[in-house]
């Protein structure tokens, strides 16, 4: 089992920036491949981003890429969002996920989940 808690959410302009950070506990940090998920309003949850246990490999959707970059580090059982020129259409609440398959598009834990509102 591990337990993950994010942070970082908030309200901020379109072009701005944030870091989600997920703090996870439990089982050994680097036994799980982590990713985040968002859902918008009236929308299902998606895929973000994910990233390899050992951090070596990584993933980013098409609609994210160069502004959103997924990192994690090990010693900290962290892994971060770094979100630069955020746009309206950002807006959802974010959730980290871990597998200990390896699969972080069929995680098998989330977190609660953080919003970030981005205002145009």
């Amino acid at each position: 089992q591990v337990q993950l808690v994010e942070s970082g959410g908030g309200l901020v302009q379109a072009g701005g920036s944030l870091r989600l950070s997920c703090a996870a506990s439990g089982r050994a940090f680097s036994n799980y491949a982590m990713g985040w998920f968002r859902q918008a309003p009236g929308l299902e949850r998606a895929f973000v981003a994910g990233i390899s246990r050992s951090g070596g490999s990584s993933h980013i959707i098409n609609s994210v890429k160069g502004r959103f970059t997924i990192s994690r580090d090990n010693a900290k059982n962290t892994v971060y969002l770094q979100m630069n020129n955020l746009k309206p259409e950002d807006t959802a609440v974010y959730y980290c996920v871990a597998s200990d398959r390896g699969d972080w598009l069929r995680p098998d834990y989330w977190g609660q989940g953080t919003q970030v509102t981005v205002s145009s």
